[in-house]
């Protein structure tokens, strides 16, 4: 008689290690990751950065504008009220045409933060209060597992999410998030393709102090080359973001700290006195990245993984955070309904909220980029006007503020300082 005990024996799967993987462990993906832990879903934040470099607290010249929505979003994660000892109000922004050593154009934009009722349009923070407060947040949520010094190699979505690190371990959860930058291995092993172009341009990142005190005002001017923008930091500092052409850059970036000031002097004026570095400095090429799809079986792509634009607006950082407000929405709703979280009807509402903010926004910051850096007298003349029309236009002038603050489109929940 045969035993029938004999066949194979079939294993159960084991349960997922988490409800989501989110590999990419910088800004956004720690902040998904505290977002869905107030809906009771559970994350594993996969960080290539070994620990010892993401908690290191020197000042590093980078900073980042946070959008009046943005702030009120960490408020509802319970960050803000961690950092905002540190933070920047910004109570004004101008921004101006011209070119080095000529003073700005009689014509400019003003934006005055007592025009809304709402308080400051934003404020700058610098990377290492922001980072840090997010490290603690993370640590100290029973839901979040944060795992530094971990590369992806593979991943699998095509049963519940996989992924293989480089240790051989393998991980396992209901949905995959990309959230690992431009150069995204997520989107790239989902078959995600990028479309954009380069703009043969440079940010150059630093800080700077200076001798008279910047008021809360951030600067924008507009030069042949590229915009600086010159942004308050706490004291007598301020953050500058400097867009300049590769070949120009390229010196710049590899000149010493005195050859780098006397270029930066004419260019910043002296409207806030002697300056001189604090900090290190930065540079990244400058181009624009869309993914030609933020979703894919059981997987979602959040911040720079699903858009990278031009900094002229300081938009980065505030674009992916309502990625990461959108995303844990549609996921905290639909744990709600009983669905799937990772289901195709899913991840299509996030992609549906999402796409279309992403792409006008990229197209607008590639407008004016195209249209201010470049030194044709007639078009100089055409923009100075319409920024002068502006600024003459109080409704007009009080909604670009709105825009500016973050406060106008389909704004999730945490983006209104509510919780899910």
């Amino acid at each position: 008689m045969d035993n029938p005990w004999s066949g194979p024996i079939v294993m159960p799967m084991a349960g997922p290690d988490a409800d989501i993987l989110i590999v990419g462990g910088g800004l956004n993906g720690p902040c998904l990751a505290l977002a869905c832990a107030q809906t009771g879903l559970s994350s594993i934040v996969l960080d290539a950065l070994p620990e010892a470099t993401r908690a290191e607290n020197d000042f590093d010249g980078r900073a980042y504008a946070l959008a009046l929505a943005s702030v009120r979003m960490l408020g509802a994660l319970g960050i803000w009220d961690e950092v905002a000892e540190n933070a920047q109000p910004i109570l004004e922004i101008k921004a101006t045409d011209g070119r080095a050593g000529e003073g700005a154009a009689p014509f400019f934009l003003h934006f005055d933060h007592a025009e809304i009722e709402e308080g400051p349009m934003g404020h700058m923070l610098e990377d290492r209060y922001l980072r840090r407060a997010l490290m603690a947040a993370v640590e100290a949520n029973p839901l979040i597992t944060q795992r530094p010094g971990s590369r992806v190699l593979s991943q699998d979505t095509s049963g519940p999410a996989s992924v293989t690190l480089d240790g051989g371990e393998v991980l396992h959860g209901r949905l995959l998030i990309g959230a690992d930058g431009r150069r995204s291995g997520v989107a790239e092993r989902a078959g995600i393709k990028r479309m954009g172009w380069g703009y043969d341009q440079t940010a150059l990142v630093c800080a700077v102090e200076h001798e008279l005190p910047h008021n809360g005002v951030a600067h924008q001017f507009f030069m042949p080359g590229g915009p600086l923008a010159i942004l308050p930091l706490p004291g007598n500092r301020s953050s500058i973001v400097w867009s300049e052409t590769e070949p120009r850059a390229g010196e710049l970036a590899a000149a010493d700290d005195a050859t780098f000031l006397n270029a930066l002097r004419p260019a910043f004026g002296d409207f806030l006195g002697e300056i001189s570095l604090s900090g290190q400095r930065h540079s990244y090429p400058l181009g624009l990245s869309l993914a030609q799809s933020f979703i894919a079986e059981r997987l979602a792509l959040v911040g720079d993984a699903a858009h990278g634009i031009h900094p002229i607006a300081g938009q980065g950082l505030n674009l992916g955070l309502r990625d990461v407000g959108a995303l844990a929405e549609v996921l905290a709703d639909a744990k709600r309904r009983g669905e799937d979280i990772a289901a195709a009807n899913v991840l299509a509402r996030y992609q549906q909220w999402r796409r279309f903010d992403t792409a006008g926004l990229a197209m607008a910051t590639d407008g004016v980029n195209r249209l201010f850096s470049n030194d044709n007298s007639a078009l100089r003349a055409i923009r100075d006007l319409g920024m002068g029309a502006i600024s003459a236009l109080p409704g007009l002038r009080r909604r670009f503020i709105r825009e500016a603050a973050g406060l106008t489109g389909d704004l999730p929940r945490l983006m209104q300082g509510r919780a899910l």
